[in-house]
């Protein structure tokens, strides 16, 4: 059964992730960075905020990140931990509990970020509020919007798109076989759903 829509969903706020962010070149261990970032609405693609990030990731074993809203301004550790192969990996520090963490949430009403353990029970993902079926369409949704977006096709024409020119084959195999898992949990839900109208069940 669906939960009630009485927590924020985390997906409709704003989220930092800070591999993501190393990894769109938006900041650089190593260097000291400053640019512009925005946030935008992944079914309409409108734009939902924007902001200034600047990061100094100079030393290796810590830094700061800071994130301005207009005159607001927010700024979080940053910490790195050792790697069990070698190397360090990057983290936020929690302004609220200071634990490491990669993501970093501001639902919709917060005015500050902070992990997802600190908002607790007051936040939950979208797909917590959705039943089966309400997760298998979502899902397949992601998937195909995924690959669209890869691919540059339109995903209106396609149930499953064709494979992206530049995606390896193992990885597009592995969306399908998902793709295919969600429509047997549709299926099952259509047959439910005509088990219980005609009162088989």
């Amino acid at each position: 059964m669906a939960r009630s829509l009485e927590r924020a969903t985390l997906e409709a706020g704003l989220k930092l992730d800070i591999n993501r962010l190393i990894r769109n070149d938006f900041i650089t261990p190593g260097l000291y960075r400053s640019c512009s970032v925005t946030w935008t609405d992944s079914y309409s693609d409108e734009q939902r905020a924007a902001a200034t990030i600047s990061a100094d990731m100079s030393d290796p074993v810590a830094g700061w990140f800071q994130i301005r809203f207009n005159n607001d301004i927010q700024r979080v550790a940053l910490r790195t931990m050792s790697r069990h192969f070698g190397g360090r990996q990057w983290y936020f520090a929690c302004p609220r509990l200071n634990v490491p963490v990669s993501v970093l949430w501001m639902p919709i009403g917060a005015a500050r970020f902070a992990s997802k353990k600190h908002w607790g029970r007051q936040v939950a993902y979208q797909s917590q509020f959705l039943n089966q079926t309400g997760r298998a369409h979502r899902g397949q949704a992601k998937i195909r919007r995924r690959l669209c977006s890869i691919g540059s096709f339109d995903p209106d024409e396609w149930d499953f798109p064709p494979k992206p020119k530049w995606m390896r084959q193992r990885t597009y195999d592995k969306a399908e076989v998902k793709f295919d898992r969600y429509e047997e949990m549709l299926d099952l839900g259509t047959c439910l759903l005509v088990a219980r109208l005609t009162g088989l069940i």
